[in-house]
């Protein structure tokens, strides 16, 4: 991306994000100009220099980018069968076999949830079927309930009169 633009990103009017001494990227407060004249090398997302000259000994190279997972990533890559077992999952992985792994985890996470809603249908289809062989309701329920109320608030108000 950096290569695109000419090794530079301007942030704003004077922050200009370039190479630098202390890495790949550093923010100054210089021109853009000035960062290009010292002559550093730099390097673009594609992980080339900029300069094809001779590379010294300190050099920057890059790597794929790989990523250490997290015991939750183990999991994951195990429960949606990447890998057979935690000692088979390398120290370091490549971020994209865990966004896929995320994925699969996802999915078959929804078709669980999909199959435990369609199991809770048929569980209130029968406890609806029984309650109506026992001749009860929901408006009955709610009468009786309000009734109970209506008695409660009555003795209430004969204690408080008395």
């Amino acid at each position: 991306m950096l290569r695109a633009v000419g090794s530079l990103l301007r942030l704003g009017r004077r922050l200009t994000v370039g190479c630098g001494p202390g890495g790949p990227l550093e923010a100054t407060w210089q021109p853009a100009q000035a960062l290009l004249s010292r002559g550093l090398p730099c390097y673009s997302s594609g992980g080339a220099p900029r300069n094809s000259g001779p590379q010294s000994h300190g050099e920057i190279h890059r790597v794929p980018a790989q990523r250490r997972p997290s015991q939750f990533d183990k999991k994951i890559l195990l429960w949606t069968g990447r890998f057979k077992s935690m000692e088979e999952i390398p120290p370091r992985i490549p971020p994209e076999m865990i966004v896929t792994a995320r994925n699969k985890a996802r999915v078959k996470a929804c078709y669980i949830m999909i199959g435990l809603t369609i199991i809770a249908c048929f569980a209130v289809i029968v406890s609806a079927k029984r309650a109506v062989e026992r001749h009860e309701s929901l408006t009955s329920w709610n009468l009786a309930k309000k009734a109970k109320w209506r008695e409660e608030a009555a003795l209430a108000a004969q204690a408080k009169a008395k």
